[in-house]
């Protein structure tokens, strides 16, 4: 009988392609989403990573748990709070209980406790409380992750249709992208091989975010002026979008703490292990980009 993992966040863009690679590879697979949607070939279970009660249901005669929830800005009572740092608890505490063998949790490159970013202070709380709990877990630190679904060449894509440039805030910062099968590819041979402890994820291609603006646009046959945006003016750009969000309730362009994001490089270090020790071949953005942003 074939193993069964859960995936936290599994209707989500990762998600999605964590379970479709882990139903290739053999298992089974249940998908927990607040909306219970289940995906092609797999079980669908309505889950909010703030219940106990939920999370445990969710895992109920499962193996693994892979944790997929993150956010890019906080709308509501998903706050970074709630869902980056206690949910990645409350989800590896509940394992243990369950006695679950095996936990793989999505971290981000640039978790930091003492980084000027709520974002990746969050994700670094969330990494220590998975660790607290499941000792054994496999935590993965993917670069800008990219696909056909994704939200950052894809966004920009978008603005390029109608506006003469593309505003970039933290031009010359360094960019690592992965694509989203091979972190996908990531998670199921982690768990297959045991793996455990912190790996950084990254592409082939180190790049700035105007370089890779220039290659979409390269990619979509366009052009467009880059412009690039001082730090002062993505604060401001960034306190207008969100006051416009709470307002609207449409998610907000810019967040203040995406313009403190962007203020370090999003690299892979020599300190962790990475892809090539998963047995993982980085996929090139060539390969990929032409294939939907066309």
């Amino acid at each position: 009988m074939a193993q069964r993992m859960v995936i936290f966040g599994g209707t989500g863009f990762v998600g999605r392609y964590v379970a479709r690679a882990a139903l290739g590879a053999g298992w089974d697979a249940r998908v927990a989403s607040r909306s219970g949607s289940p995906i092609e070939g797999a079980e669908g279970i309505a889950c909010n990573i703030t219940s106990d009660a939920d999370v445990a249901k969710a895992m109920a005669d499962c193996h693994a748990a892979v944790n997929c929830v993150g956010i890019l800005a906080p709308r509501g009572q998903n706050t970074f709070e709630n869902l980056q740092a206690q949910g990645a608890e409350r989800i590896a505490r509940i394992a243990a209980e369950l006695s679950l063998a095996n936990m793989v949790h999505i971290s981000a490159i640039g978790a930091d406790p003492s980084s000027p970013s709520v974002y990746q202070r969050t994700k670094a709380a969330g990494e220590a409380g998975v660790l607290r709990h499941m000792r054994n877990a496999l935590i993965l630190r993917p670069s800008i992750v990219f696909g056909p679904e994704d939200s950052f060449f894809n966004r920009f894509a978008d603005m390029s249709k109608l506006s003469p440039f593309v505003p970039v805030v933290g031009a010359s910062t360094r960019f690592q992208p992965v694509y989203v099968g091979d972190v996908a590819a990531a998670v199921i041979a982690g768990l297959d091989q045991g793996k455990s402890g912190i790996h950084e994820l990254g592409g082939p291609e180190v790049e700035t975010f105007s370089a890779l603006m220039e290659r979409m646009l390269g990619v979509l046959g366009r052009k467009r002026l880059v412009l690039p945006l001082p730090s002062s003016v993505g604060m401001l750009m960034g306190t207008s979008f969100e006051i416009l969000a709470k307002v609207t309730g449409i998610e907000p362009q810019i967040t203040r703490d995406q313009v403190k994001n962007l203020g370090a490089d999003n690299v892979v270090s020599t300190e962790y292990p990475g892809l090539a020790e998963l047995g993982v071949m980085p996929t090139p953005m060539a390969e990929i980009l032409p294939s939907y942003l066309k």
